[in-house]
């Protein structure tokens, strides 16, 4: 066998020390693939390893996810609903910028409260408007890019990864139901990211889909307070609470004149 020189001592030197890194590499994925721990993923980056396992049934039509809306049991002052919502997805991270007023205007919204009056009666009717998960949504017709879609259980969502920031779906949406991020965010939640130059809004907590968790957090909120004005659940499933509840109440949709079928009724208006 010939002596190595010097370049071909290195080079020999450098593979072992490569294929050591990588044996350790694999070692190291292999290790936190079995035992569910959390990965390192970049530097000063870990994601956090969720405790329940995701659902591996594929999203299907056979349900529809939605909510009840009982206007008369909406409190007045009441943000049970929207503190749960902004917790939840992490907009309670958000940092202020700019004037109040303009960081009032731009500041992500997923759930507003709202007052309707009747000019003949002068009632006065409150209640939480957030994304109405339409069935024929204007939002995913005007998208250029396909990042807004509907899923097969009825819950409209937007695909950071394909949004480009157009606001077209902004335009489209009757309800004023999504927000535009004009900021670089922090804290972000890992079963909730979020990005600047995206659109978002209300997705009825589809991590919690995900996990095959069975409510929504408005809906617990506003239970939690004795309200019990929201309730969600699957409204093609006729002996489902929801469908119940629909059939012992008169409820509507908001705009009903559109045709888009909505996903979340109202009772009381």
């Amino acid at each position: 066998m010939q002596p190595l020189n010097a370049t071909q001592e290195q080079a020999e030197i450098s593979d072992q020390t490569e294929a050591g890194i990588d044996r350790a590499r694999r070692s190291l994925i292999g290790a936190a693939a079995g035992l569910g721990a959390a990965a390192l993923v970049a530097p000063g980056v870990i994601l956090q390893t969720l405790s329940a396992q995701a659902e591996t049934a594929p999203v299907t039509n056979r349900v529809r996810w939605g909510l009840l809306i009982e206007t008369d049991k909406c409190a007045k002052g009441c943000r049970a609903c929207i503190d749960a919502c902004d917790h939840e997805n992490g907009l309670d991270l958000q940092i202020p910028a700019g004037s109040p007023n303009k960081w009032e205007r731009q500041k992500a919204v997923w759930i507003r409260k709202i007052k309707l009056q009747d000019h003949q009666t002068g009632r006065i009717t409150q209640f939480p408007l957030m994304c109405q998960h339409c069935e024929h949504p204007p939002c995913v017709d005007v998208c250029p890019t396909g990042a807004s879609f509907r899923r097969a259980d009825g819950i409209v969502m937007v695909d950071r990864h394909l949004c480009i920031g157009c606001r077209y779906c902004m335009m489209a949406c009757p309800y004023k139901a999504r927000s535009f991020i004009h900021h670089n965010t922090t804290g972000q939640l890992t079963a909730v990211p979020r990005g600047k130059g995206c659109v978002e809004s209300c997705n009825l907590c589809v991590h919690r889909r995900d996990y095959g968790q069975d409510s929504t957090a408005c809906a617990d909120a506003c239970a939690e307070t004795g309200h019990h004005a929201i309730l969600f659940g699957d409204l093609e499933d006729p002996e489902s609470p929801i469908r119940r509840r629909m059939r012992e109440i008169q409820n509507r949709q908001i705009r009903e004149d559109l045709e888009l079928n909505t996903g979340v009724r109202y009772a009381g208006i």
